[in-house]
C-alpha cells in the first residue's frame, strides 16, 4: 500500500528571512498578541462571550467616564461657591486634579478596550503608562503629614519600577552606522 505522507501546513518564514519593516513594526508595537481563536466550537462560543463582556465594559466605561465628567463639575462648583466665594485653597485645587486625574484615567482604561476589541492585543504599554497615571494620581492626593515613611517607600519603589518598565518597553538601541552611510 503506497500512502502519501501527510501534508504539513505551510510555516511562516523564520525571522530572519522576513522583512526587516515587518519586524520593527511589531517590535515597536510592545503587544501582545491574543492566540487566534480554536477551532473547537465550545472555545468559539466562549471566545464570543468575552468579546461580547469586553464590549459590555466598554459601554460600562463610558457610562463612567461621564458619571467622572459630572463629578468634576459637580466638585468644582461646591469648592467654588463654598465660603470664600470663589476662592479655592490649595487642598481644594488638590481635590480638583483628583477628579480630573480619575476620568483620565478611566479614559485610558477605555482606549485599552477598544484596542482590544478592535486588534484582539493586549496594549502593554498603554496599560504600564495607565498604571503609571494612576500611581502619579495617588501622589498628587497624598498627604505626606499622616503617612508611615514604609508607605511612602512603597509607592516610590512602585513609581521606579513602572517607570523603568516603561523605559524598557520603549527603550530602542541606537542603530549601527554602516560604512557607505558615513
Amino acid at each position: 500500500m503506497d500512502t502519501k505522507p501527510p501534508v504539513r501546513p505551510s510555516m511562516p518564514p523564520p525571522a530572519s528571512s522576513r522583512p526587516n519593516a515587518n519586524r520593527n513594526l511589531r517590535e515597536e508595537s510592545h503587544e501582545v498578541k491574543v492566540p487566534p481563536v480554536p477551532e473547537d466550537a465550545m472555545l468559539k462560543v466562549l471566545h464570543a462571550v468575552i468579546h461580547f463582556a469586553v464590549r459590555i465594559l466598554a459601554v460600562l466605561m463610558v457610562l463612567v467616564i461621564l458619571w467622572g465628567v459630572a463629578d468634576v463639575g459637580y466638585v468644582m462648583y461646591q469648592r467654588v461657591v463654598a465660603a470664600p466665594f470663589l476662592m479655592l485653597t490649595v487642598s481644594d485645587i488638590l481635590v480638583i486634579f483628583g477628579s480630573f486625574m480619575a476620568v483620565l484615567i478611566a479614559i485610558e482604561i477605555f482606549i485599552n478596550i477598544t484596542l482590544y476589541i478592535k486588534h484582539d492585543t493586549l496594549p502593554i504599554k498603554m496599560v504600564i503608562a495607565t498604571a503609571l497615571m494612576a500611581v502619579a494620581r495617588k501622589v498628587i492626593m497624598l498627604d505626606f503629614k499622616d503617612l508611615d515613611p514604609a508607605y511612602i517607600m512603597a509607592i516610590a519603589a512602585v513609581i521606579v519600577a513602572l517607570g523603568l518598565t516603561y523605559w524598557l518597553i520603549s527603550y530602542k538601541p541606537p542603530q549601527p552606522v554602516k560604512q557607505d552611510e558615513r
